[in-house]
């Protein structure tokens, strides 16, 4: 990747993050993420320090996706700002699609990623609707 912004990279990385998310992988999902990471909403702010707590945070998610029969997942990346050499601030909506191939209603975030050696991590995720 040549720069934070490179938008096939970012697609690619959201591709994997999605496929993680809906499978339920939260190995996966940890591994998407720089730690310490932080997640920011309206009414709740938490953070996790190892892949574990990383992990259990999506257990916790999961029952959601199950609950709306979501198998896919498809971020639409909306903006992306880059704010430094390791640094982009990515606005996502997310588009979902349940069992029976209906588009479900997606949610939109702002992900802080760090370019590292290995691509992109999220260090934070902003809920944003």
């Amino acid at each position: 990747m040549k720069a934070p912004a490179d938008l096939v990279s970012l697609s690619e990385f959201f591709g994997r993050y999605a496929t993680a998310l809906t499978s339920g992988d939260v190995a996966a999902i940890a591994n998407c993420y720089a730690l310490p990471g932080m997640v920011v909403s309206d009414s709740y702010s938490f953070t996790f320090a190892s892949p574990a707590a990383v992990a259990l945070s999506f257990l916790g998610a999961a029952p959601s996706y199950d609950e709306r029969q979501i198998v896919a997942a498809h971020a639409q990346l909306l903006d992306v700002q880059t704010l430094s050499s390791a640094l982009s601030l990515v606005s996502v909506e997310w588009e979902y699609l349940d069992s029976r191939g209906n588009a479900v209603p997606g949610e939109s975030y702002s992900y802080l990623l760090r370019l590292g050696a290995d691509g992109p991590r999220i260090t934070t995720v902003i809920a944003t609707r």
